[in-house]
């Protein structure tokens, strides 16, 4: 009994791992057929290639060797030279502002008109201070001119004759304070109407009708359009070659156009963080620029040679790219090889995978 009842254990046990043991099995084939242990395998070595004849209604071109002058690339900013910040001299409210951002001015042109009553009203006093002190002063003279006469026939003392002078001399420069005042009171008139100093755009505007004008508190800020350049950080190493009034390529992004323009200034004073000097290029007069654009300047960096190739010959599969060399004796050799950027109209800078004066075959696109 007890050898029965141990068997049937021991068979219970089986049952239990068969699936076990067949999982493993599975487990084990599945890794040996993803290792590829039941596909053909291509025995190691070098396998011939075909033999390829060039056809003869292709064209084939020659790798050549070129010299070229390369330019460093760096970001720069359009900034205007002449850049004017309009602000009041008087403390008033302003009434009325002309321009809005972006208006072109042209040279004294009205921008903006303050409160002026209070100035007016000085105004209108020192107008009637003038003519109080004319009236004095003429009563001054004749009163003069009278002593003198009397004093002239020993009719009056001395004294009298110097102080009909002292008077006249008095009322003489109380009429010319009064005179001045008036000139004082037109002069602050007129800083309320503030006039465009050049010709020039709107940047800015930074305050409406109503707000209190303050002295020297901006109200707009113009700038003239005409005086608009490039400035750039240059690299130091770069920056010392260049000189005043040499030409360098601009390119403006935003129009997708380049121009070529004259350097104005060079600051003779390096910056320590990037080791750069601050170079500034010139621009022509467009309606098309505007401050704070992104404009790129390239700058001369010397020469170098590469080869170049026709990118009629480059084939390209995925991210490789191939060419068919022809060799000597006529066969074709497709090389693996790495081109850079387009040099020459049609053709490409070849870094690697070539040799000067080798025959590629070009494939019309």
């Amino acid at each position: 009994m007890r050898a029965s009842g141990w068997g049937k254990r021991v068979w219970h046990l089986a049952v239990k791992a068969i699936p076990l043991l067949v999982g493993v099995v599975v487990l084990i084939l599945v890794i040996a057929w993803l290792g590829g242990m039941f596909e053909h395998k291509v025995e190691p070595g070098i396998v011939a290639q075909p033999v390829r004849h060039k056809p003869e209604s292709l064209p084939e071109d020659l790798v050549h060797e070129v010299e070229k002058e390369y330019y460093h690339e760096v970001v720069g900013t359009l900034k205007a030279a002449n850049r004017v910040i309009i602000a009041a001299k008087v403390l008033a409210t302003i009434e009325e502002i002309t321009v809005r951002a972006g208006d072109k001015v042209e040279a004294n042109d009205l921008l903006v008109r303050l409160d002026d009553a209070d100035l007016q009203a000085r105004r209108r006093q020192a107008e009637q201070a003038v003519v109080a002190a004319e009236a004095t002063y003429s009563e001054a003279k004749r009163e003069f001119d009278r002593i003198k006469a009397l004093f002239e026939q020993s009719a009056v003392a001395r004294a009298d004759y110097d102080r009909a002078q002292r008077t006249l001399t008095v009322a003489d420069a109380d009429r010319r304070r009064a005179e001045e005042a008036l000139k004082e009171a037109l002069v602050m008139l007129s800083y309320t109407q503030i006039r465009a100093p050049k010709s020039g755009r709107v940047v800015d505007r930074l305050a409406e009708p109503g707000d209190l004008a303050q002295p020297g508190k901006p109200l707009l800020i113009l700038y003239d359009a005409a005086s608009l350049r490039v400035e750039a950080p240059v690299p130091e190493t770069l920056a010392m070659k260049l000189k005043v009034g040499e030409s360098l390529r601009v390119r403006i992004d935003a129009l997708d156009q380049e121009f070529e323009s004259p350097i104005v200034e060079i600051v003779p004073q390096a910056d320590a963080p990037s080791r750069s000097f601050l170079v500034k290029v010139s621009l022509p007069k467009r309606d098309d620029l505007y401050e704070g654009m992104v404009a790129r300047l390239f700058i001369p960096a010397g020469k170098r040679r590469h080869l170049c190739l026709a990118a009629d010959a480059v084939i390209r599969v995925g991210q490789l790219e191939f060419v068919d060399v022809i060799r000597d004796d006529g066969t074709l050799e497709r090389r693996l090889i790495k081109t850079g950027r387009f040099g020459l109209p049609g053709r490409l800078e070849v870094l690697s995978g070539l040799e000067a004066d080798e025959r590629v075959v070009l494939y019309r696109k």
